[in-house]
């Protein structure tokens, strides 16, 4: 094996450019830590708060990349066998050390998947936190049924495009926002039931398709729009905190007998690589294999090109998931 490899370096917070390419050695896995060949990985908000300096916990200079797609070079503590496809994610990856921007990552053996899978390294490194997201959202978060209407705030999020066609495959209804009329196609390519276009007022919308609003929600634009998403929501009904899109997160001034509507609950979802079972991600993997749920990938980039893919997230130019295949 090389005893070096490519990785992507952030010295500091800055623009896209502030990412740059340099040659590091390759980690050495010591006992309950796993060394994988990284293969992808999917770009997430969470790396662009980090380049913005907006991320706590984090210090530099630092790989970043909080998820990793690849296989298992070594294991000293036995836990996953020499060429194991795995996926890692969450856990400090990316903040407190070293991520998955890299053709090497070495991370904690718990935060650490297996799967089996004959899908493209780029289908495979688009899903991982993708999924944990989207699946804990719609179970931890909303407890969602078949037979109930689904929300979602944020629907051409990489994370909302995983969750309309998970809801789908689960027998939801769902309605899902954008602000660009032209993504509306894609929107029902992956099951979307009623695409809105998010005028700030779509709980109008919702009510007027749903009269009693929807039995759940999932916010991703952030707090901005929360409380016309909780407007939308029926009466004992749930809106799930996930994302934030719009880079702002807390609601000042919170006084809950005057932001919350009657009945209407709000609950929140983080989530790490043990939220994500490994029979979840390989019946996820095994449904895309088969053709019965797309995997919303808008582009891929090679290592060399992450300052463009980062620039492409942060000005909001894909519609679904950005991955780098290594």
């Amino acid at each position: 094996m090389t005893q070096t490899m490519r990785a992507v370096v952030l010295d500091g917070p800055g623009p896209p450019e502030a990412l740059h390419i340099r040659e590091l050695a390759v980690p050495e896995p010591q006992e309950g830590w796993v060394l994988i060949r990284v293969r992808a990985f999917g770009l997430n908000r969470s790396e662009l708060h980090t380049r913005l300096g907006l991320a706590s916990g984090v210090t530099f200079p630092r790989v970043p990349g909080i998820e990793a797609t690849g296989e298992v070079v070594a294991a000293p503590g036995g836990e996953f066998a020499e060429g194991r496809q795995v996926a890692a994610m969450m856990g400090g990856m990316g903040r407190t050390f070293d991520g998955g921007y890299a053709e090497y990552t070495c991370v904690p053996a718990t935060q650490v998947v297996p799967f089996r899978s004959a899908l493209d390294w780029a289908t495979l490194g688009a899903v991982p936190e993708m999924l944990q997201t989207a699946h804990g959202s719609l179970t931890v978060g909303l407890d969602a049924r078949a037979g109930q209407t689904l929300l979602i705030r944020g629907g051409t999020s990489s994370v909302g495009m995983a969750a309309a066609a998970l809801a789908k495959h689960r027998g939801l209804t769902v309605l899902s926002t954008t602000r660009r009329p032209e993504r509306a196609a894609a929107m029902q390519a992956i099951g979307v039931d009623h695409v809105l276009v998010d005028d700030g007022d779509v709980a109008a919308q919702v009510h007027a398709i749903v009269p009693g609003g929807v039995d759940g929600a999932i916010e991703l634009v952030g707090t901005p729009t929360l409380p016309d998403t909780l407007l939308a929501t029926a009466v004992h009904g749930t809106v799930c905190f996930t994302g934030m899109l719009s880079n702002e997160w807390t609601v000042r001034d919170f006084y809950p007998i005057d932001y919350l509507p009657a009945g209407v609950r709000l609950t929140a979802y983080g989530g790490d690589a043990s939220d994500l079972p490994a029979d979840v991600l390989q019946e996820y993997l095994d449904a895309v294999a088969a053709g019965r749920i797309a995997v919303p990938i808008d582009r891929t980039y090679a290592l060399d090109e992450i300052v463009q893919a980062h620039a492409d997230m942060e000005h909001g130019r894909a519609t679904g998931k950005l991955v780098v295949v290594t």
